[in-house]
């Protein structure tokens, strides 16, 4: 991925997957709904596709095998049908799972939440596991990248955002950083944002709140953008992804570049 030109990232939120809660029997129609978003997001011109278990909750920390082997599935389709770089992120927080996916489907690169350090969740404690993914990527070569969350969303954090950050990277051995609002959808802080830009040796995304109206402002400051709500229609996270909205950020992020 070229962060010179500073990606847009379109996610595909799965819809329930077999093994969690909310599954209703049909993996058909989570694989269509997945190739329909993902198409759509390549067609309005964005530079990567992400694919997350959004659907899954409420999320465990680290998932099953069925939800591994339906992950696969689903992804294998969007990778056999869309040419641009795909990324996985496995929610919560498995980025084994998510190593082994993209490995197995010849994904680009992966999202962990806790690469390092420790988030207080709605799971509980979730503990960083950049020691665990570092063995697997030993042991399985590959060129995927891995994205880490700094103060990941939907967590409480009682590090210094500074400490965590250079810690992501110089002992987690992250690729990219991700720095996101409180919550999907929402907006990122901006000055931890610049600060993330300021201090970080690798390329920083944005990981949340990207809309058309904030972009211009945001991207003084980032490498890339990870984008899902404001794509969707109306706006609306679980809804599907608008070809007018993406096209017109993809117009805005062309006229940036120049």
């Amino acid at each position: 991925m070229d962060f010179e030109r500073k990606p847009l990232i379109g996610m595909v939120h799965l819809k329930p997957l077999p093994g969690s809660y909310l599954y209703d029997g049909d993996l058909d129609g989570v694989i269509e709904a997945a190739l329909r978003d993902a198409k759509t997001i390549e067609k309005a011109g964005f530079d990567a596709v992400m694919v997350e278990n959004f659907g899954d909750v409420p999320f465990p920390k680290y998932v099953d095998k069925t939800t591994v082997a339906a992950f696969t599935a689903v992804v294998k389709e969007i990778r056999d049908e869309i040419s641009l770089p795909l990324g996985i992120n496995v929610l919560r927080n498995d980025g084994i799972a998510a190593y082994s996916i993209a490995y197995a489907v010849k994904a680009d690169f992966i999202r962990v939440n806790v690469l390092s350090g420790v988030a207080y969740t709605d799971q509980g404690i979730v503990e960083g596991i950049a020691h665990e993914l570092a063995k697997l990527r030993k042991l399985l070569p590959s060129k995927i990248r891995v994205f880490a969350d700094v103060h990941v969303k939907h967590a409480v954090h009682f590090g210094d955002f500074e400490d965590s950050l250079m810690d992501t990277v110089e002992r987690g051995l992250a690729d990219a950083v991700v720095v996101s609002g409180k919550a999907t959808g929402k907006p990122v802080d901006l000055e931890k944002l610049a600060l993330a830009k300021r201090i970080s040796p690798v390329p920083v995304v944005v990981g949340s709140g990207t809309t058309y109206d904030n972009l211009p402002e945001l991207w003084e400051y980032a490498d890339g953008f990870i984008v899902g709500t404001w794509i969707k229609r109306d706006g609306k996270v679980e809804n599907e992804v608008s070809l007018e909205r993406a096209r017109k950020l993809v117009e805005l992020a062309k006229e940036l570049r120049e």
